[in-house]
């Protein structure tokens, strides 16, 4: 058997009618979360790429866990997809989730089909509004992380996201007076993926359900 093509012109078509939305993001999203309301008026703009790629025979995608050096950043120590802050630089949002896989992982832009895009999603602790894009390549990129931005590379098989063994629920300390309990997280190689991450991931899982066996053709 070998890696379906047609699985991601599949994605595509899939990508470019209504999308699930918030219902499918709020899956996997704490119950504090889903009463929040909608962006403030001086949100900052961020862009992130949901990349897929072929790696042993199957179709995988790639998260990373951030590091950081100010003790205020509200994301520090978190698993997320490459992405980050619009540019004034850049010439879209996806120019700007392109860019910033580039300079976090070392994706080449120019390898990277973009095949759409999923629903924005707010993030009211840092106050950003996150536009998620997905694209893919077809071969591995050479991942390389930025030491100043990225802890770790962790890549994992797409299938991985559709085993409901690797969801799970977790009581998690926010502040030294805030603890969410039962927040709900996918477990991708001991990492809990949870918040923004997570509902962005359950939303891409909910597009791709129904076309999940094709990933592989005779």
């Amino acid at each position: 058997m070998e890696l379906s093509y047609d699985f991601i012109e599949k994605i595509e078509q899939r990508l470019h009618q209504p999308l699930p939305g918030k219902a499918a993001q709020n899956k996997m999203a704490h119950k504090i979360r889903m009463k929040v309301g909608e962006p403030s008026s001086d949100a900052k703009i961020a862009c992130v790429l949901s990349l897929l790629y072929p790696k042993n025979n199957d179709w995988y995608i790639i998260l990373m866990k951030r590091v950081s050096k100010f003790k205020e950043d509200k994301h520090r120590g978190q698993v997320s997809f490459p992405g980050g802050k619009l540019e004034p630089t850049d010439e879209s949002l996806a120019a700007g989730a392109l860019r910033e896989a580039q300079e976090e992982v070392n994706v080449d832009p120019a390898q990277v089909k973009l095949l759409g895009q999923l629903t924005y999603l707010y993030i009211p602790v840092s106050n950003f509004l996150v536009y998620p894009f997905v694209g893919y390549t077809k071969q591995r990129p050479n991942f390389i992380p930025d030491p100043n931005e990225v802890a770790s590379i962790i890549e994992f098989p797409l299938n991985h996201l559709f085993d409901s063994n690797n969801i799970k629920e977790i009581d998690k300390k926010i502040s030294p007076n805030l603890i969410l309990k039962g927040v709900p997280y996918f477990d991708i190689k001991g990492e809990v993926v949870w918040g923004a991450t997570a509902m962005i991931l359950s939303e891409l899982v909910e597009i791709l359900k129904p076309i999940q066996n094709e990933i592989l053709v005779q």
